[in-house]
C-alpha cells in the first residue's frame, strides 16, 4: 500500500512527524514501520510534550541506586544490603472503557515493572478518581475498577495496603486509575533493561500474544469521546495466575546468572521492549516474529509488534546459557521462545517467515533518542480570576458545629472507603502492620530485614485546580506528612501526572506550574523523583479533569518498633494541635460540598513551616513523647479528631483555642501544616519542654474521653454513632443499585 501523510494521520502521527520519520529513515516507511513509530512516538511512550519539564525535577539523591528513569522503576537503598523498588503508573483510558480489565491490567503491569528488575513485590497501592457517586455510570466504573484491582492483586498474591479515592464531577467520563507497586531486592542483584553482546540470544517469555491491546499506547494518547468504545480491542486482558508464575520464573532465572537484561512488554509491546533495550545498550536486534507464540492465527507483523497482551517479558541471555533459561521456564510451564539475537549495528530488523518486515534504527524510536520533544505554549486559565476573587466574608459563619459535622462525616471524599478496601486482600504475605493498627501511611515490614517501609499515595486535585503550583507542593507535603506521622523518614517519590490535553494552553499551564511546585517541595523534603508516568488527554467533550499530579512516596523506619499509629490510646490522654490553625476555608470539603462554592483559593500552606513542623513531629515520635499522630487534611480538625477515636471507640472533649478564627474555619478548614497528637499525662512536661525548643507552635485542645464527644458547651454524642455514619455512608449510597462487579459487602 502507498504510505502517505493521510495514512500517518490515521495512526495519530502528524504531518510534521511523518516528514521527520522519512528524514530519519532516508526513505518512506512501510506500514509496519509506520505503526512502530506510531506506538513509540505516542505521548504515552515518548513523553514528547512533557520531557522538557520532567527534566527539571530533582532526580539525584544519596540513597538512589539507579538514575531516575534509567530502569523500569526507581531503586533506593534502605540499608542492610537491600533496596526498595517502586513506581506508579496510570491505566486511565482502558479503565474508562472496560473498567474491570483496565484496572486489573494496570495492577499487573506495574508489578511487572518491579519484578523485571529482580525485586519481589511486597505491596500495592492505588489512587482513584471518579465522578459523582450517585450517578449510575460512576457506580458502574467504581465497581468494575475496584473488582479489577482486587481480583488481580488478590490472585497474584501481593497485598493492597493503601491508597486514596475521590469523587468529583470532572472525572465522570474519564476516571483516573493510578496503580503503585513496591518491592524489595538484594543490592547487586538488579537486572537492567538493556541488550548487549553480539550474538546473545533474545527470548520471548510468558503468555502468548493475541490481538488484545493493539494500539494501546496510541489509545492512551487521545481524549475519551463518544466513539471511544470502538477502541475496546486496545484494552488488554490480564491473567494474574499466569503473572504469578512469571514472577517466580523471572526471579529464579535471574539467580542462574544467565540473564543479560530483561524488560516487561508493556505499552507498545514488542516494539517498545526491543527498541528501548537496544537503544540503552547501543545495540540492535534481529527478530523473527514468526517465532513469537500467538493465541490467534494469521497475526500480521504490525499486530505482533504493537500487541499489548499481558504477562510477557523480553529477555536477553548470555550466549551458551540458553538451556539454563529454557529449563527455568519449562519448570514453570511458561512459553519461552528464542526469537532472535543481539546485533551491534543499532538496527531493529524484524523478519517473518524469512521475509524482512521492518528495519528501524532503535535509537530513533525512543525517548532521549530520536523521538520528538516539544515545548508547548501556556496561558493562565481564565477560571483563576474567579478563584482569586473569592472572599471568606461572602460566606456566613456557622452557629452550631454538630449539624455541619453530621453532613461532613458522610461526604464520599471523607467517609470510610471500607466498601472499597474490604475487596482487597491486605494481609497476604503477613508484612502489612496496618490492618488493626492504622497509621497515616501503610507500614509494611521490609522482609528479610528488620526495617519497615511507610507507603502512601496523595493528591488533593481540587487544591491543584485552585493553584497548580501550591497544590502540587501540598501533594508532596501531605505524602511526607503521612509518612512522618507513621514514624518514617521520607525517602523518595514516584509520580503519576494526570492532566488534560497538552495542546490546550490552560491545561499546559497547570502542568508546568505543578511540575515547578512539585520540584521545589521534593528538594525541601529531600525526596528525589525516581520516575513515574505522565498521562495527558484525560478529558472528555465536557472538558479536562482536575490537574492531578499524584504523589507516591516511600519512607523508611529503621525498625518497625518506631511505628506510630493514628488512634487515641486511652481516656485522660491530652490532645494537642501541632501547628497553627488559620482563618481559612479555601478549597475545603466544607466550602465546596456543604456551602456549594466551586471557586476558592488553595488552603493556607507555607513550605518552610510545613517542613519544620514535620521535623518536630518525627522527633516527638522517636523520643516516645506522643501516643498517637494524625495529620489534618480533608474535613479539617473535627474529622481528624473523630478518625483518631474510631479504632478504640474513644471520644474527646476539646475547646476552640483561637477565638479570632471563624468557627467553620477552625473545625472544618483545611489549612496545611497541622497534626493532632495525643500525649499521656506523665509525658506532658517532657512534651511541652521539647516543643519549647522548636519553631512550631502547639496548643492544648483538651483530652481523650471514654467515648463521649464534647466541643466547648456543645454535646456531640458518642463516638460509636459517628463511626456508624462514617462506615456506612458510601455503602448506603450504593444500596439497591445494580452494580456490575459489586460484591456482597454492599
Amino acid at each position: 500500500m502507498e504510505i502517505t501523510a493521510k495514512t500517518a494521520a490515521q495512526l495519530r502521527i502528524t504531518e510534521e512527524e511523518f516528514e521527520l520519520i522519512k528524514q530519519k529513515l532516508g526513505r518512506t516507511p512501510n506500514f509496519t514501520e509506520l505503526c512502530a513509530f506510531s506506538g513509540m512516538w505516542s505521548e504515552h511512550c515518548s513523553y514528547k510534550n512533557s520531557i522538557r519539564w520532567l527534566k527539571t525535577l530533582p532526580r539525584d539523591g544519596k540513597k538512589m541506586l539507579v538514575k531516575a528513569g534509567e530502569e523500569n522503576a526507581g531503586l533506593m537503598d534502605i540499608g542492610d544490603g537491600y533496596g526498595v523498588v517502586f513506581k506508579i503508573e496510570s491505566h486511565n483510558h482502558p479503565s474508562a472503557i472496560e473498567p474491570f480489565q483496565g484496572a486489573a491490567t494496570g495492577v499487573g503491569g506495574i508489578n511487572r515493572d518491579i519484578f523485571t528488575m529482580g525485586a519481589r513485590p511486597i505491596a500495592s497501592l492505588n489512587s482513584l478518581r471518579f465522578g459523582n457517586l450517585t450517578d449510575p455510570k460512576t457506580q458502574h466504573l467504581l465497581a468494575g475498577v475496584v473488582h479489577g484491582i482486587g481480583h488481580y492483586g488478590n490472585c497474584f498474591g501481593v497485598p493492597t495496603v493503601g491508597g486514596e479515592i475521590y469523587f468529583e464531577n470532572c472525572y465522570h467520563t474519564n476516571p483516573l486509575v493510578n496503580a503503585m507497586s513496591v518491592g524489595i531486592l538484594k543490592n547487586g542483584e538488579t537486572v537492567s533493561a538493556t541488550a548487549e553482546g553480539k550474538g546473545n540470544p533474545v527470548f520471548f517469555v510468558g503468555s502468548a500474544t493475541g490481538k488484545d491491546g493493539i494500539g494501546g499506547a496510541s489509545f492512551a494518547s487521545a481524549e475519551i469521546t463518544a466513539d471511544s468504545a470502538e477502541d475496546l480491542p486496545a484494552v488488554q486482558v490480564g491473567d494474574p495466575f499466569q503473572e504469578k508464575k512469571l514472577l517466580e520464573a523471572c526471579l529464579e532465572v535471574i539467580q542462574t546468572g544467565a540473564v543479560v537484561g530483561m524488560q516487561d512488554m508493556g505499552a507498545a509491546g514488542i516494539i517498545c521492549s526491543t527498541a528501548e533495550m537496544s537503544a540503552k545498550g547501543n545495540a540492535g536486534m534481529l527478530i523473527d516474529l514468526d517465532k513469537v507464540p500467538t493465541r490467534q492465527q494469521g497475526m500480521k507483523a504490525w499486530e505482533l509488534l504493537l500487541s499489548e497482551s499481558q504477562e510477557r517479558m523480553l529477555l536477553v541471555a548470555h550466549k551458551g546459557q540458553e538451556d539454563a533459561v529454557l529449563k527455568v521456564f519449562e519448570k514453570w510451564d511458561l512459553p519461552c521462545s528464542h526469537i532472535g539475537e543481539v546485533t551491534t549495528d543499532g538496527l531493529l530488523q524484524f523478519r517473518m517467515f524469512g521475509e524482512t518486515e521492518a528495519i528501524l534504527p532503535a535509537v530513533e524510536l525512543v525517548l532521549g533518542g530520536g523521538a520528538p520533544q516539544y515545548e508547548r505554549s501556556f496561558t493562565e486559565p481564565a477560571y483563576l480570576q474567579k478563584i482569586n476573587s473569592f472572599k471568606i466574608s461572602s460566606v456566613a459563619d456557622i452557629q452550631k458545629i454538630k449539624p455541619i459535622a453530621e453532613k461532613m462525616i458522610q461526604l464520599p471524599n471523607i467517609a470510610s472507603k471500607r466498601w472499597v478496601y474490604e475487596q482487597y486482600d491486605s494481609m497476604v504475605g503477613a508484612g502489612n502492620t496496618s490492618t488493626n493498627a492504622p497509621s497515616d501511611a501503610a507500614v509494611v515490614i521490609a522482609k528479610p530485614t528488620n526495617k519497615a517501609l511507610a507507603l502512601t499515595t496523595d493528591c488533593n486535585s481540587r487544591y491543584v485546580y485552585a493553584d497548580p503550583y501550591k497544590g502540587a507542593m501540598i501533594a508532596v507535603a501531605e505524602a511526607a506528612r503521612n509518612i512522618v506521622c507513621s514514624g518514617g523518614t521520607p525517602l523518595g517519590v514516584t509520580n503519576c501526572l494526570n492532566f488534560g490535553n497538552p495542546y490546550d494552553p490552560e491545561v499546559y499551564y497547570q502542568f508546568v506550574k505543578a511540575i515547578k511546585g512539585m520540584g521545589e517541595a521534593c528538594v525541601k523534603f529531600d525526596t528525589p523523583v525516581t520516575g513515574g508516568n505522565v498521562s495527558f488527554y484525560n478529558q472528555s467533550p465536557d472538558g479536562p479533569v482536575f490537574p492531578t499530579p499524584t504523589i507516591g512516596m516511600v519512607g523508611l523506619l529503621e525498625t518497625v518498633n518506631n511505628k506510630m499509629t493514628m488512634d487515641f490510646k486511652q481516656p485522660g490522654d491530652l490532645i494537642y494541635l501541632v501547628g497553627k490553625s488559620r482563618n481559612d476555608i479555601g478549597s475545603s470539603e466544607y466550602l465546596h460540598k456543604i456551602v456549594g462554592e466551586d471557586y476558592s483559593p488553595c488552603p493556607y500552606f507555607d513550605l518552610d513551616e510545613e517542613f519544620s513542623m514535620q521535623q518536630s513531629v518525627l522527633k516527638l515520635i522517636e523520643s516516645k513523647h506522643v501516643q498517637s499522630a494524625h495529620d489534618i487534611s480533608e474535613g479539617g480538625l473535627f474529622i481528624c479528631l473523630v478518625e483518631s477515636g474510631f479504632n478504640r471507640d474513644l471520644g474527646f472533649s476539646v475547646n476552640q483555642q483561637e477565638t479570632d478564627i471563624r468557627k467553620d474555619a477552625y473545625w472544618f478548614g483545611e489549612a496545611q501544616g497541622r497534626v493532632v497528637v495525643s500525649v499521656s499525662k506523665d509525658q506532658k512536661a517532657n512534651f511541652e519542654s521539647f516543643m519549647g525548643t522548636q519553631q512550631t507552635t502547639i496548643s492544648l485542645l483538651g483530652d481523650v474521653t471514654a467515648g463521649d464527644i464534647v466541643i466547648g458547651n456543645e454535646s456531640m454524642g458518642h463516638i460509636r454513632d459517628w463511626k456508624h455514619s462514617y462506615d456506612h455512608a458510601i455503602t448506603d449510597l450504593l444500596k439497591g443499585q445494580e452494580i456490575e462487579g459489586a460484591l456482597s459487602v454492599i
